[in-house]
């Protein structure tokens, strides 16, 4: 298991959709990857000035939300 953590940023449009995502699987609009990683990892969100926020993730989480968003 790695230790490695994964900041995932997000930037957000004044009306409050997502315009960029980080680890976005390339078939996966932005607003439905932001989605997922509420769903799954909500607890990870850190809310930022200037319409921006991030995930804080271990790698395998990621590779892991990934995988099953692929499916």
């Amino acid at each position: 298991m790695s230790s490695e953590q994964v900041l995932i940023h997000v930037r957000f449009s004044p009306d409050g959709t997502v315009t960029e995502i980080g680890e976005r699987p390339a078939v996966i609009p932005a607003q439905a990857w932001f989605n997922l990683l509420t769903e799954e990892a909500g607890s990870t969100y850190q809310a930022l000035s200037g319409g921006r926020a991030l995930f804080r993730l271990p790698r395998d989480t990621v590779d892991a939300l990934k995988l099953g968003a692929m499916y």
